[in-house]
């Protein structure tokens, strides 16, 4: 019998390019467990338009 599984793909969208107007987006998809955590997730991820470390935020 197969497990119900409890992790699910998210999309990870920047928050500081989108802010800035600049054209284009960086986007990341990962997984999480719902059942750990329940709300919306924050990563600090690379952002190669911006070329540094910035914080992208669950969207959807």
């Amino acid at each position: 019998m197969a497990k119900k599984g409890n992790r699910i793909q998210v999309i990870l969208e920047c928050t500081e390019h989108k802010a800035s107007g600049m054209p284009g987006t960086s986007r990341y998809i990962t997984t999480k467990n719902k059942k750990n955590t329940p709300d919306r997730i924050e990563l600090k991820k690379f952002n190669p338009v911006l070329k540094k470390m910035t914080v992208h935020k669950e969207i959807k």
